[in-house]
């Protein structure tokens, strides 16, 4: 295949789901980790396509809604110290505690949306007498920018740009969902865009601990029906392994010039995971070599922390213990216009798939 649109071809899609049927004879719970394959799941009908016997559980998968709240409070304090805060557009409705970036905003607080952290810099060379922050956040994909744009800083001389750095890591969070004994999950797609740029060697151990087949999958309807019939495959044979279904885009060794970028600026280290709490060595931090490039230790903002919403489940939606219409906000008190929680506001969000794309999905 040459072009995206054979990967969309419903009667090749329908082919593999039609052999995904032919193949279960138990039941199966699937995890796809990523927000966007839960977005392709729902936005084209997949779950309703697969035999009852295999249910997809929603991941982890969303930056933004891994976000936790303290840094969104953080970014928010900074504004309203006259920062010049700059973000991707996707984390602007998340809420805070009390208000939302985009809220911040409204009362004159100086938020940028940008496409690219280097534009942030630019934005820091232009104002050399306003201090700037890039918020950076995202899993493994979003990093080497983000290091990019410290080391471009570096190399202008610029002492006023500095990044809110919110990194999290995949396969310490499939782990943390493993360990959890509230876990059923059989298997996993992975994340290609991840592992596009980190490769697949981290996943190799996880598979021979928990005994877990794991499928590296992209996420086109037919990437994603591939993806599962490999994975169900696999578990009707009784047998784990970690499989490529993405090798069009993920390479074994992954982008080793993005890695070294990474490793350049930053180091792995605890993160706080909105809704699930802080799991050991599952994010990046900054090296103490670029440490003034540290928002949080320059604006001496690492004390603020604010609890969860309590009548938000996303944390056990992330976990992928609940969906997201089993949460008894979703739809009433939590809409995308007011949501309670990221997974509701965010474009990879759970929630936010569910709302827009299904008007009957069961749990």
């Amino acid at each position: 295949m040459k072009y995206l649109n054979e990967y969309r071809n419903f009667e090749a899609t329908k082919k593999i789901l039609d052999e995904i049927h032919k193949i279960s004879t138990r039941a199966w719970n699937v995890m796809e980790i990523c927000g966007g394959q839960t977005h392709s799941l729902v936005k084209n009908g997949i779950l309703d396509l697969l035999p009852e016997k295999v249910r997809m559980i929603h991941g982890p998968g969303c930056p933004v809604c891994v976000t936790p709240l303290n840094l969104i409070d953080k970014a928010i304090e900074l504004l309203e110290k006259g920062v010049i805060v700059c973000s991707f557009g996707d984390m602007i409705r998340v809420p805070g505690s009390k208000k939302s970036l985009l809220e911040a905003k409204a009362v004159g607080g100086d938020l940028r949306i940008l496409y690219s952290p280097l534009e942030a810099v630019s934005i820091a060379k232009e104002n050399p007498d306003k201090e700037v922050v890039f918020f950076a956040v995202g899993f493994e994909t979003t990093a080497p920018a983000n290091a990019l744009s410290v080391l471009h800083a570096e190399k202008e001389g610029l002492n006023n740009y500095t990044i809110l750095a919110s990194h999290v890591l995949v396969p310490p969070a499939m782990e943390a969902i493993l360990d959890d004994k509230l876990c059923s999950i059989d298997a996993f797609l992975g994340a290609g865009h991840v592992c596009a740029i980190m490769g697949m060697q981290e996943y190799y151990p996880l598979v021979e601990k928990y005994k877990i087949p794991i499928v590296i999958t992209g996420f086109e309807p037919l990437d994603l029906v591939q993806g599962i019939y490999m994975a169900v495959k696999q578990l009707e044979e009784g047998i784990y392994k970690l499989e490529n279904q993405y090798a069009r885009v993920v390479k074994e060794q992954g982008n080793e010039a993005a890695i070294s970028v990474i490793q350049k600026v930053f180091e792995v280290g605890a993160r706080e995971w909105r809704g699930i709490g802080e799991i050991p060595n599952s994010g990046y931090v900054i090296k103490e070599a670029y440490r003034k490039y540290d928002a949080e230790a320059k604006f001496n903002i690492s004390h603020i922390k604010v609890p969860e919403n309590p009548n938000c489940i996303a944390g056990e939606i992330l976990r992928g213990i609940k969906k997201p219409n089993q949460c008894d906000q979703f739809g009433k008190a939590c809409k995308p216009a007011n949501p309670l929680g990221a997974p509701m506001v965010s474009s990879e969000g759970a929630c936010a798939a569910y709302y827009h794309f299904s008007n009957n999905l069961t749990a």
